[in-house]
C-alpha cells in the first residue's frame, strides 16, 4: 500500500493505491480522503457540501479505505471524522428518488452497504476512534455509535433522524442505543428524532467524552498515538471479549475470558509487559500485529 498526498490550491488531498483481490485500487479522493501515520489511519468522510451524507461512491471508498487499514499490520487505530462542518448526515436522499420521481424502496442498501460497513467496524482488531466534529444523523449517528471509542466536539449533537421520513433506525442503532443508555431513553431518541447536543449526549454515556471544538482533532489524534504503542492482541481480544459479552451468560464469558486470556499470555508482548514491569519501565510493544 502506497501513500502520496499533494496539494492543490491550497486544499490538500491524498491518494491511496493498494490492492484488492489481486487488482490494484484507487481512492475517490473526492468522498473520502484517506491518511496513513505513524501506528494508525485516518479516513475523513469528505463531501462537506452534502454534510458528508452516504452516496454509493461513497460507501465503495470507504470500505477500500477500511480495508487498507486492516490489511496493514503496522496499524494498531483507526480514525474517522468528517471534513467542514458535520461529522455525517446520514444517507443521501438525492439517491432515494429514481429519475422519474419515485422514490426508492430500502433494504438492498442496507444489505450491501451499511451492514457490512457496521459489521466491518465492530470486527476491526483495533479500536476505532470517532471525532464527531458536527451533526451526525441518521445512519452517521449510528455510525459514529459503532466506534470502539467517540469524542465529539461540544458544538455537535446526535440525532435518529429516521422518524423524521418515516423510517426506523438503522446501522445498528437499535442494538446500539438501549445498550448505551437504557431503553427509556433509546426509546424517545428513536421515537421523537430531537437532536441530542454532545454534552448531554457524554452525561447520558452515550458517547466516551465531549471536548472543545478547537480540541477535537488534537485529542483524537492523541489517542491515536497512544493505542500506536499498544500490545495488539491484547486490544482485539479486549474488543472481542466486551462485544461477546452482551450474548452470553457469566459462565460462558468467564470460560471466554479464560481463553483469551491464555491466547494473550502467550504473545510476546505480554512477556515484554512484565519485564517491563519488573524492571520498572515503559514496555515497548511489537510494531507490528499479525494480518
Amino acid at each position: 500500500m502506497g501513500l502520496n498526498t499533494h496539494s492543490k490550491r491550497g486544499v490538500i488531498t491524498r491518494s491511496m493505491r493498494g490492492h484488492d483481490g489481486g487488482k490494484e485500487f484507487a481512492m475517490d479522493e473526492q468522498t473520502i480522503l484517506a491518511e496513513r501515520r505513524a501506528g494508525y489511519h485516518v479516513i475523513t468522510l469528505n463531501r462537506p457540501q452534502r454534510l458528508n451524507a452516504f452516496c454509493e461512491p461513497m460507501h465503495h471508498a470507504l470500505r477500500q479505505a477500511i480495508d487498507a487499514a486492516e490489511r496493514d499490520g503496522a496499524c494498531r487505530a483507526l480514525l474517522l471524522t468528517g471534513a467542514g462542518r458535520a461529522f455525517c448526515a446520514g444517507q443521501d436522499l438525492n439517491e432515494r428518488v429514481s429519475k422519474n420521481g419515485e422514490v426508492k424502496v430500502l433494504g438492498s442498501a442496507l444489505e450491501s452497504h451499511y451492514n457490512p460497513l457496521i459489521r466491518k467496524l465492530r470486527a476491526l482488531p483495533f479500536p476505532v476512534i470517532a471525532a464527531v466534529n458536527g451533526v451526525a444523523a441518521g445512519a452517521g449517528a449510528n455510525l459514529a455509535l459503532a466506534c470502539d471509542l467517540v469524542l465529539a466536539a461540544r458544538s455537535a449533537s446526535f440525532v435518529e433522524a429516521f422518524i423524521r421520513i418515516g423510517l426506523v433506525p438503522d446501522c445498528g442503532g437499535t442494538w446500539t442505543l438501549p445498550r448505551l443508555v437504557g431503553p427509556a431513553r433509546a426509546r424517545a431518541l428513536a421515537l421523537t428524532g430531537d437532536a441530542l447536543p454532545a454534552e448531554k449526549a457524554e452525561t447520558w454515556g452515550l458517547i466516551w467524552k465531549c471536548v472543545d471544538d478547537d480540541k477535537l482533532i488534537d485529542e483524537a489524534h492523541r489517542l491515536c498515538t497512544h493505542f500506536a504503542s499498544a500490545p495488539a492482541v491484547g486490544l482485539a481480544l479486549t474488543k472481542r471479549l466486551l462485544d461477546e459479552s452482551w450474548g452470553n451468560d457469566l459462565d460462558a464469558q468467564l470460560d471466554l475470558e479464560r481463553e483469551c486470556q491464555r491466547e494473550a499470555s502467550l504473545a510476546a508482548d505480554y512477556a515484554e509487559g512484565v519485564r517491563a514491569f519488573l524492571e520498572k519501565r515503559s514496555p515497548v510493544f511489537s510494531a507490528r500485529r499479525e494480518v
